[in-house]
Order: structure tokens, then C-alpha cells, then sequence
């Protein structure tokens, strides 16, 4: 499952409209749609406005382990 997945997934479990997405990224409905279709992708700034709305984290949305560890400087 890819982020478009995730998003669609989420939108859908919790009933939100695309016409309600499409208020909160300042798109309009069509948008939304062809997000979802992967005719366009969500910028990063939809995508924190999502995380925001949504209240999840990034890291959820791009599928992103949640005890990720960064590699250490020599």
C-alpha cells in the first residue's frame, strides 16, 4: 500500500467527502479525484495539511516504520 492508498483508505474509514479534502488542501473536488486516480500527486504541503487534519503522523501516511533510527555520523 502506497500514501495515495493510505489517504484514500482513510478518507473513506472515516467518511469524509473529497469535497471536504478539497476544502482543507484549497482545491477543488475534481482534484481530489484525480489524486486518488494518480493522475496528479499530492504536494508535501497537502500532505502536512492532511497529517494535521487527520491528526497522524507523516511517517504513518508514507508507510515509514514507526521505530525508524537514523544511521550513526563516524
Amino acid at each position: 500500500m502506497d500514501y495515495i492508498d493510505r489517504l484514500t483508505e482513510i478518507r473513506n474509514d472515516r467518511d469524509i467527502k473529497q469535497s471536504t479534502i478539497a476544502e482543507i488542501l484549497g482545491v477543488k473536488q475534481s482534484d481530489v479525484s484525480k489524486y486518488e486516480k494518480r493522475r496528479t500527486q499530492y504536494t508535501v504541503d497537502d500532505i502536512i495539511k492532511l497529517c494535521n487534519f487527520y491528526k497522524i503522523s507523516a511517517d504513518y501516511i508514507l508507510g515509514l516504520p514507526e521505530n525508524l533510527e537514523f544511521p550513526k555520523r563516524d
